[in-house]
């Protein structure tokens, strides 16, 4: 287990054009070509890099000059699974910001890419305005949430009353770390002896706490905070 550590700010250079790198992987062609095409209209973002596979991925980063700013790795893919190629770039290229592309898989899976080294991850329908702006947060904060963008009346009292703590029980604690492993949540009740009517409970609790509407963006959002280790 380690603590996913979120990158620090970034500030964007003063040259002008496209001066955002980005690289893609994904098994399927037409969207690959068609993700390329469109981010390469952003203004601050260039796609100098796209792949159909590990192999193909790994290939072209050991020939780059300089590897991109923000790599977007496919969840599901032949041959090896999203969290394995993860996994190997993490491995070659540390400091590389890796992002995990979803058409909205199970919970699990996607945890378990935030686990093996993504900082974020997108669904493949996202509408490019929403894609632009996680890009850039991304880059400049190092970490996207989803969820964080469904602003709701209770989070804009929060914020405006400044109330950013968040009070967790050593129960809700024990919950929110299970929750960010790749256990079901039939498999958490278990291990925490409890009904899962009860885990239920806590779940929904956790998930107004945190203002999110997802586990994905719970766990994502506990280890912004430091509530959780990944």
């Amino acid at each position: 287990m380690y603590i996913l550590e979120m990158p620090k700010m970034k500030e964007m250079s003063s040259t002008s054009g496209n001066n955002i790198t980005i690289g893609i992987v994904d098994d399927q062609r037409l969207f690959l070509k068609s993700l390329y095409t469109l981010i390469n209209t952003f203004s601050s973002f260039n796609v100098i890099l796209d792949a159909l596979n590990a192999d193909e991925l790994v290939r072209k980063l050991d020939q780059c000059d300089n590897v991109p700013d923000i790599l977007l790795v496919d969840v599901n893919m032949p041959v090896m699974e999203g969290p394995d190629v993860v996994k190997l770039v993490k491995k070659k290229y540390p400091a590389l910001t890796m992002v995990a592309l979803s058409m909205k898989d199970d919970d699990a899976t996607i945890i378990n890419m935030i686990r093996a080294g993504c900082s974020a991850y997108l669904v493949k329908d996202i509408h490019p305005d929403e894609l632009e702006k996680a890009l850039m947060e991304v880059y400049q904060k190092g970490y996207y949430n989803a969820d964080a963008a469904n602003l709701n009346y209770r989070r804009l009292i929060s914020h405006a009353n400044g109330d950013e703590l968040v009070k967790l029980s050593d129960r809700e604690r024990t919950f929110l770390q299970l929750s960010c492993s790749d256990l079901t949540y039939k498999q958490i009740a278990s291990q925490m002896n409890l009904s899962i009517k009860t885990v239920d409970g806590y779940r929904g609790e956790l998930f107004e706490k945190l203002n999110v509407q997802s586990r994905v963006g719970m766990a994502l959002e506990a280890v912004r905070r430091g509530l959780a280790v990944l």
